[in-house]
């Protein structure tokens, strides 16, 4: 029995390391002295399919942008910060409707839990983040399951300009999901 178990182990941990994941795109982003940031967004291919732009007022409130490749506005997230590490954003459609919500907490290590709701307020989804201290991050996402179904990792370098790379566990996955 000890036998059998141990060999159900070591495949389990083999499915586990031979996970497929898909590359769906990347994201560079350059972030000012103010805390005003632009984003440009890219497929698999290295193809532009949007941008973001970000406004913060230094009251803890950030606005953004959304725009497709053609330079079309597709949505609007705008995001409250308090002093206590807590943070709501509200992503809106073109026309101003509603889609979702994310609530975070930051801690004092820069490590970030969130949880995403859907228009009506039902759980859709949560994502961890960690931050090792050196510009590094690793992201992962999971659906209302808490089933793994994504990660991204970023670099923020001494200049303010971050490069995240998006990974899905489905093929055909948007890089808007993330």
């Amino acid at each position: 029995m000890k036998k059998l178990m141990m060999t159900l182990m070591a495949v389990v941990f083999a499915i586990a390391a031979n996970a497929q994941y898909y590359n769906i795109g990347s994201s560079s982003r350059y972030t000012d002295s103010f805390g005003n940031s632009t984003s440009t967004h890219r497929n698999q291919y290295g193809q532009t399919t949007g941008t973001s732009s970000s406004y913060y007022d230094g009251y803890g409130n950030t606005t953004t942008t959304h725009r497709n490749q053609y330079g079309q506005t597709i949505g609007t997230s705008t995001t409250y910060t308090d002093n206590y590490g807590y943070s709501t954003t509200t992503h809106r459609d073109a026309y101003g409707h509603t889609t979702g919500t994310a609530r975070s907490y930051t801690d004092s290590y820069g490590n970030t839990s969130t949880t995403y709701s859907d228009p009506y307020g039902r759980s859709v989804g949560s994502s961890n983040s960690y931050s090792n201290g050196y510009g590094n991050r690793s992201t992962t996402y999971n659906d209302v399951y808490g089933r793994s179904i994504g990660s991204s990792s970023s670099y923020t370098d001494s200049y303010g300009n971050t490069t995240t790379q998006h990974r899905s566990n489905y093929s055909g996955t948007s890089i808007w999901s993330y």
